[in-house]
């Protein structure tokens, strides 16, 4: 059943939020990012996130590099992450960059941002600045709605658990291409529970993710993969997604407490580039 109450407005005053989609989303429009944010613009930007949990930021221009990382700092303190490369003389700022020669793209695969860490990140904000002429989409799911809509049973049999989430699988050798020598990297491993409380709404979400969730603590190898799958189809099912297709200079949102994310690699030769900074989480319970 959708939930009514996401759709309905909370009266910004000095923003203007539009649902994307009844359980996830909302487009913003009324602020110049490219500028630095006003205190009151912040506070309907922060309530609007806890509300929708990702936002799309439209009409935009380029963001300065020193003004992404000032509005990023609004929200807390930057996250460096383990293995990327970063801008040089912006080391807060992560690239994303894929053309005709790259091996990779950043986040081909279902995943909540390095959630591999102690501390895994609050938010991530990415502006997008060369996108192809069609593709290039991200997907997000939310975590809420998919805890929601798990069975009595099974909800009864997650709370309380916990689970591994491992990064060398996923890191090593990742960056090579961009001059990354990642021999004498120690990649981070963490153990999190596999249903978290957010710590600003209070709401129960899921928190495993195909990247970089292995095993679940406590059970035989049989019994976690097999929970684990279930768990992995549960986030990733339609009904918690939406589909955002990018504009040049749309910046969004996203809040890696409570929703994952996957990137569509489905435009080569064509390019797609942005900057992104990344905001530090606390750690899940």
């Amino acid at each position: 059943m959708v939930n009514l109450v996401k759709l309905r407005d909370h009266n910004y005053k000095f923003i203007s939020a539009k649902p994307f989609a009844p359980n996830l989303g909302a487009e913003v429009y009324g602020v110049d990012l490219s500028k630095p944010v006003s205190a009151a613009q912040f506070g309907d930007i922060s309530q609007a996130f806890l509300d929708h949990q990702v936002l799309f930021f439209k009409n935009q221009k380029e963001i300065p590099p020193d003004v992404h990382i000032a509005f990023g700092r609004k929200f807390g303190e930057l996250h460096a992450h383990p293995a990327a490369p970063t801008m040089e003389g912006y080391p807060e700022i992560f690239e994303i960059h894929a053309d005709k020669d790259s091996k990779i793209a950043n986040g081909e695969f279902w995943h909540s941002d390095v959630s591999c860490d102690e501390e895994p990140p609050l938010g991530t904000m990415l502006q997008i600045h060369l996108a192809p002429l069609c593709g290039g989409d991200t997907m997000f799911s939310d975590m809420y709605s998919a805890y929601d809509a798990l069975s009595t049973p099974i909800k009864r049999l997650i709370n309380g658990l916990t689970a591994v989430h491992e990064s060398e699988h996923i890191y090593k050798g990742r960056y090579a291409d961009r001059g990354v020598n990642d021999t004498n990297y120690i990649f981070p491993t963490a153990v999190h529970p596999i249903v978290r409380t957010h710590p600003e709404t209070g709401k129960k979400a899921l928190f495993v993710n195909r990247t970089f969730t292995t095993r679940i603590n406590g059970l035989s190898h049989e019994e976690s993969d097999s929970i684990l799958q279930l768990l992995f189809d549960q986030a990733e099912h339609i009904s918690h997604q939406i589909r955002f297709s990018w504009s040049i200079n749309d910046l969004a949102f996203w809040d890696n407490r409570c929703c994952m994310h996957r990137a569509i690699w489905d435009y080569w030769p064509e390019q797609r580039k942005g900057r992104r900074v990344t905001i530090k989480g606390d750690r899940p319970k």
